[in-house]
């Protein structure tokens, strides 16, 4: 997905595509288990829907449950959604800014010319 050491820097237009790519997908998988814990603490907790939504979107976000269980079914599933959302948090993280971190990587393996222009190494050798 990401360019090699040895190919040329992605133009910005295409290196902004990417991040916009990457943010989609953390997109995509904030709202997979928003659904996923807004379904477990309404069907599985007995919670109303505002208050699963409520105490998934605190789950997920780091910040811990709001609510009082009812039953130990509820209080199964809470324990393992979190054990969930601390995984998707890290994921979610890595994918929003593993196309920064790889650019700005990528940029300090490429080497200046003559001319002052950046270039890769290979295409260096190459001349």
């Amino acid at each position: 997905m990401f360019e090699r050491r040895h190919e040329p820097l992605l133009p910005f237009r295409a290196f902004v595509l990417r991040v916009a790519r990457s943010l989609a997908l953390a997109f995509a998988i904030i709202a997979f288990a928003l659904g996923m814990g807004v379904l477990g603490y309404h069907y599985l907790a007995e919670f109303a829907w505002v208050d699963s939504l409520l105490n998934a979107s605190m789950i997920l976000s780091g910040m811990g449950p709001v609510g009082d269980f009812k039953n130990d079914t509820g209080k199964v599933f809470a324990s393992f959604y979190a054990l969930f959302s601390g995984l998707a948090f890290i994921t979610i993280a890595g994918i929003i800014v593993a196309p920064v971190a790889h650019r700005l990587l990528h940029w300090f393996h490429i080497e200046e010319d003559k001319e002052g222009k950046r270039q890769s190494a290979k295409a260096k050798r190459q001349r």
